[in-house]
């Protein structure tokens, strides 16, 4: 591939040759200048953890990297895309446009998720992405009077027995088969589950992420779901007082305004898309919702 020309004859872009490569473990100290420069938090552990569950493209001038794109397959019918970064100096060559129809090529007939910004939002609305409402992130120091200090009864972490009866609300929750990824999350942090007469009816991480923890995937099912979410969510939180915390939530999670309250103020927001939704993602159950996101690249 070849970016677009621009310029005069002599301009230095004009000279560029821009090549798309799989992405390779080498990449990854580069990217995270990347991101950082973008202002994206991630860490080399960040990215690394996210190549390790996934693959993806690099797009490189002359040796550098300029251009990077991931995304993760969930089973065989779903896929989640992220990390889609172009150097600011590359831009409006159709870089961006190039890796991720690359990775819409890789993903062939399945649903495919992002979380946009507002940046993106034309491209991808091009390339056949349709918006879903609004995730919003939260994020802040905790100070130490944030979220109660006594945890409810029903609050507890989670057991090696707890394992599958977290997949399934994840899957009834989101339609999606996230072994690979509960697996990650589950052996890279802290989860803890809450339970009521019926047993378990909801589970939510945090793991080291960023400048600080966040805390994500918030999963919970029934007629108290909103309770659970709110209250794993204070319990992961009073272990983090004094730390850097993120989580992003989903619109009709309804916590946005109570984790502004609670000290956790919205900083921002992206906008969920899909391409080539299902009718309805296997799995899916309208008593279980997804309340956080495991970050805004994996959903």
């Amino acid at each position: 591939m070849t970016p677009e020309r621009r310029g005069g004859p002599h301009a230095p872009a004009d000279k560029m040759i821009a090549r798309l490569t799989p992405l390779r473990i080498d990449h990854l100290p580069d990217a995270v200048r990347q991101s950082c420069a973008l202002g994206w938090p991630y860490r080399e552990d960040d990215w690394r953890f996210a190549f390790d569950l996934g693959s993806g493209f690099a797009v490189e001038v002359d040796g550098r990297l300029v251009g990077t794109a991931m995304w993760w397959p969930y089973g065989q019918t779903h896929a989640s895309v992220g990390m889609i970064i172009v150097d600011p100096a590359m831009r409006g060559r159709g870089l961006g446009r190039a890796l991720t129809q690359k990775l819409l090529h890789e993903a062939r007939e399945r649903t495919v998720l992002l979380n946009a910004t507002q940046e993106g939002l034309p491209l991808y609305a091009q390339l056949g992405f349709v918006a879903r409402a609004h995730v919003f992130q939260h994020q802040s120091v905790l100070p130490a009077q944030a979220f109660p200090a006594t945890t409810p009864s029903s609050i507890r972490a989670m057991q090696a027995a707890d394992d599958q009866r977290l997949r399934q609300l994840d899957l009834a929750a989101t339609g999606m088969e996230r072994t690979a990824l509960l697996d990650a999350l589950f052996a890279a942090g802290t989860t803890m589950v809450a339970e009521r007469r019926a047993g378990v009816s909801a589970y939510a991480c945090l793991r080291e992420f960023g400048h600080g923890v966040v805390i994500g995937p918030v999963v919970a099912s029934g007629e108290d779901a909103a309770v659970d979410a709110m209250d794993l969510i204070a319990a992961l939180a009073l272990r983090a007082r004094g730390r850097f915390v993120r989580i992003d939530v989903t619109e009709d999670s309804g916590l946005s305004t109570w984790l502004s309250d609670m000290g956790l103020p919205c900083v921002g927001h992206a906008v969920p898309m899909v391409r080539n939704p299902r009718a309805r993602p296997i799995g899916a159950d309208a008593n279980t919702r997804l309340f956080a996101l495991a970050n805004q690249s994996f959903g």
